[in-house]
């Protein structure tokens, strides 16, 4: 087994006044784990293919040794990160997730602990009651205004009126508004491409929008619009009729 491969997750516990491990553990219990190493393994780009990877279960505690994994470098920058407890905000979101979740879990059972590290000794990190990682990806929050294209799959709501927007590629968020600014809107909307002006806050890192507000819709205008076009070619010609011959060059070379 190479160096920087494989990654040892292990989960501690005492249930029933038994050790956890491979032939004493709930279903719910394992079932949660493994799904929390598949995240942890994918990451929020899904670097890693969970079909492609292959486990063992070691005895002891329950753990899970996964190979397979020499090209995941996101995964492995990560494991470096994990060295300063701080820096959990740096780290991929969904993994930080994790560590969050296993956090709060053994805070509310001293005898859980995770244990995550490689079959190289290189990287080797503890979760448990005691462990204090902080999540600092809260100051990456920015104030930003976007335009946001995309489908109107709903709108309106009696007490939070908001609109749902598809941006394709299995991607949606939803925008609230006011009902004064969608009652104004002459133009039906429902169902329809679209051009959004939101107020938001971004993160800084992942480039994540939270906090959506609708400050108005656009103009949509998916094709080219020669007439459109047109009309300021003549209105920018009119503008410059009167130029005296040889002003722009005069102008370019200071004698203008």
């Amino acid at each position: 087994m190479q160096t920087a491969d494989a990654l040892r997750f292990a989960l501690s516990d005492r249930i029933q006044d038994a050790e956890v491990g491979p032939k004493h553990v709930p279903l719910a219990l394992l079932g949660q784990f493994q799904e929390d190493v598949e995240e942890f393994l994918r990451g929020s780009n899904r670097e890693i293919d969970s079909n492609q990877v292959m486990v063992s279960i070691e005895e002891g505690s329950l753990a899970i040794v996964v190979t397979g994994l020499l090209a995941a470098s996101g995964l492995w920058r990560d494991m470096a990160q994990l060295e300063n407890p701080a820096a959990l905000g740096l780290l991929d979101p969904k993994r930080a997730e994790v560590l969050e979740r296993w956090q709060k879990a053994a805070r509310k059972n001293p005898h859980r602990s995770y244990q995550l590290a490689d079959t190289g000794g290189r990287f080797a990190v503890r979760v448990d009651s005691e462990s204090d990682f902080r999540n600092q990806v809260e100051a990456a929050w920015v104030p930003v205004e976007k335009y946001l294209r995309g489908v109107v799959v709903d709108l309106g709501g009696k007490t939070s009126p908001n609109v749902h927007l598809d941006l394709g590629s299995g991607r949606a968020v939803k925008i609230a508004a006011t009902q004064k600014l969608l009652a104004e809107e002459k133009e039906n909307r429902l169902y329809k491409q679209a051009l959004l002006h939101v107020s938001a806050e971004e993160n800084l890192k992942t480039g994540a929008l939270r906090n959506l507000n609708l400050l108005g819709f656009e103009e949509h205008r998916p094709t080219w619009d020669e007439a459109e076009f047109d009309k300021l070619v003549r209105a920018g010609t009119q503008a410059w009729a009167d130029t005296p011959e040889g002003w722009l060059e005069n102008l370019r070379s200071g004698k203008g």
